[in-house]
C-alpha cells in the first residue's frame, strides 16, 4: 500500500492500514487539514469548497467522506459530481468559493485515489501552502463545528455543461471553421469523465461523427489510463476503421490530451501543446512556457514567432507561476497539458481540443502534415528505481559536475543541454524514483544521451 504527501496532493492506494494508503482515515485527516487550513488562509470561519470527482471506482466512497468532513469542519460545500479537474477548477471562480478539492489520481490506476487541493482562484496551492496544509495535517489539532454551525451542502450538477459553453465563448475557438471541416473524430475516454465531457463538447463544436471508444463514466479502465502510445492501440486501430481524421484521447481527469493523427500513428504527446501554441501564437504574439522535460520544440515555435520562451520547473503551480510572471499567453507541459491564461491557469483536455480543431480546420492539413510541419525531436523517458540509502542529492551533484562544461539548469533536478540534444534528471515527487528524460533529433540520439546518464548514475550511487 502507498500513501504520497505532497504540496500537490495526497495521492494513495485504497485499502490498507491507516497511514499505509489512503484508508478512510486518512481522507478524513486530510480533510480537516485541508478546512482548517483554508480557514485560516481566507480569515474566514466559514469557509465555501466545490467538490468535485473522477469516475472511478473509489470516487463515490470518497467522496461522502471529504463532503461529510468539510461539512463537519464548518465549512459550505458545493458538490459538483462527475466532474473534469479543469470543470471543478472552474466551477471554484463561477462558485466564487473559497477553495476546492478535485478527487482523482489523474492517470494512476484503478487502485488509486487522491486529493487535489485548489485554492480560491482554482488553482493548486503552491509550495508555502501546501507545507502549511502538511504541517496542520501532522499536527492534527482539528476543531469541528458544533450542530447549529454545521456547514451547509448544495449540489450542482451542470458544470460540464458550464465549462463547454465557457470554451465555445473563447476568441480563437471557431465553431463556425469547425462545422465546415466536417470531421470525423474517434475518441478514448478511458471510462472515466472524459466520457461525459468529450462527447458532448465535440458535438457542441459542430462535429457530426463521432466514434466513441470507453466512454462510459463507471471507472473500469480498459486499458492503462495513461494516454501514452503503449496504451493507445485501440483507438488507433479504431480510427483507421473508420477513416477518421483525427482521435483525442484523455486521461481518467481529463486535464491531459494526446492526439492521434488520421493514419493511426501518434501526433505526440509532446506536440499537443506545440501545435495549439503555434495556432495560439499566430493570433496572439507573446511569450511561452513549458517545464524543463517538455520538448525543445516549443522553443522553436516561440521563436519563430519573435516571441520569448522560458521553463519551468517540473509541476503544474510552477509552470503556472512562470507563466504569471513571463504574461505568457500559453502554456503547459509535453505530457499533453495545455494551460491558456484567456480561459483559466490549469491544464485543460476540452480547451486543447477546441484550439486544436480550429487549428486542423483553418490550416486545411490532413493531421499527420500538421505534425510534419513542427521541428520532429524524439524523448527517451526512463526512470531509475531508488532505494533508501541512495543520497539523490549527492548524485545530482556529482553528475552536474562530470557535465560542467555545457549548460546546466538546476532549478529542478539536472537539465544538462548539449549542442544536438538534452537530458533531465530530477527525483519523483510521486514515485521512489529518480527520472531521466533525454530528447534529441533521432530516438536513437536521445536513447543514447539517456543511457549515458543512467550508467553514470548507477556507478556513482552503486546500484
Amino acid at each position: 500500500m502507498t500513501l504520497i504527501k505532497s504540496i500537490s496532493g495526497i495521492r494513495g492506494t485504497i485499502g490498507g492500514a491507516v497511514g499505509d494508503g489512503l484508508s478512510p482515515i486518512d481522507v478524513v485527516k486530510f480533510s480537516s487539514a485541508y478546512a482548517t487550513w483554508l480557514k485560516a488562509y481566507r480569515n474566514k470561519e466559514r469557509c465555501k469548497v466545490v467538490v468535485g470527482r473522477d469516475a472511478r471506482i473509489s470516487g463515490e466512497m470518497v467522496n461522502h467522506l471529504v463532503v461529510g468532513t468539510l461539512l463537519g469542519c464548518g465549512c459550505d460545500v458545493v458538490n459538483i459530481g462527475l466532474a473534469s479537474t479543469p470543470t471543478t477548477e472552474l466551477a471554484v471562480t463561477m462558485e466564487q468559493a473559497d477553495g476546492g478539492i478535485i478527487l482523482t489520481a489523474s492517470h494512476n490506476p484503478k487502485q488509486w485515489n487522491a486529493l487535489k487541493l485548489l485554492n480560491e482562484r482554482g488553482e493548486f496551492l503552491n509550495k508555502a501552502e501546501g507545507e502549511a496544509l502538511l504541517a496542520i495535517a501532522e499536527g492534527g489539532e482539528f476543531s469541528y463545528a458544533e450542530v447549529d454551525s454545521i456547514g451547509s451542502l448544495t449540489e450542482k450538477f451542470d458544470f460540464t455543461t458550464q465549462h463547454i459553453n465557457h470554451v465555445l465563448q473563447l476568441d480563437l475557438v471557431d465553431v463556425d471553421a469547425i462545422r465546415k471541416a466536417n470531421f470525423r473524430v474517434a475518441c478514448d475516454c478511458v471510462n472515466s469523465v472524459g466520457g461525459i465531457a468529450i462527447p458532448q463538447l465535440l458535438e457542441a463544436l459542430g462535429v457530426e461523427q463521432i466514434d466513441k471508444l470507453y466512454c462510459e463514466p463507471n471507472g473500469h479502465f480498459p486499458h492503462n489510463p495513461e494516454p501514452l502510445p503503449e496504451h493507445l492501440t485501440d483507438i488507433s486501430a479504431l480510427i483507421k476503421e473508420k477513416k477518421a481524421d483525427v482521435g483525442f484521447v484523455v486521461d481518467p481527469d481529463v486535464d491531459r490530451l494526446a492526439i492521434i493523427c488520421e493514419n493511426g500513428e501518434m501526433f505526440g504527446e509532446e506536440y499537443t501543446l506545440v501545435s495549439v501554441a503555434d495556432y495560439v501564437l499566430q493570433h496572439t504574439k507573446g511569450n511561452t512556457v513549458s517545464n524543463l522535460s517538455s520538448t525543445r520544440a516549443l522553443s522553436d515555435v516561440t521563436e519563430k514567432y519573435g516571441c520569448l520562451y522560458n521553463a519551468s520547473a517540473v509541476g503544474e503551480v510552477n509552470v503556472v507561476e512562470k507563466m504569471k510572471a513571463t504574461n505568457a499567453v500559453i502554456g503547459g507541459e509535453g505530457n499533453g497539458g495545455v494551460i491558456y491564461p484567456a480561459s483559466h491557469y490549469g491544464r485543460d483536455a476540452l480547451v486543447g481540443i477546441a484550439l486544436f480543431l480550429t487549428h486542423l480546420a483553418k490550416s486545411g492539413k490532413s493531421v499527420s502534415e500538421l505534425r510534419a510541419s513542427y521541428p520532429n525531436y524524439h524523448i527517451s523517458k526512463n526512470k531509475i528505481q531508488l532505494t533508501p540509502t541512495i543520497d539523490v542529492d549527492g548524485v545530482l551533484c556529482v553528475i552536474k559536475g562530470c557535465y560542467k562544461q555545457f549548460k546546466i539548469n538546476d532549478i529542478d533536478g539536472v537539465k544538462i543541454d548539449f549542442p544536438q540534444g538534452w537530458v533531465h534528471l530530477r527525483k519523483s515527487n510521486t514515485e521512489p524514483i529518480i527520472r531521466i528524460y533525454s530528447e534529441a533529433p533521432t530516438r536513437e540520439q536521445a536513447e543514447k544521451f539517456a543511457n549515458a546518464i543512467m550508467d553514470e548514475i548507477k556507478r556513482i550511487a552503486n546500484i
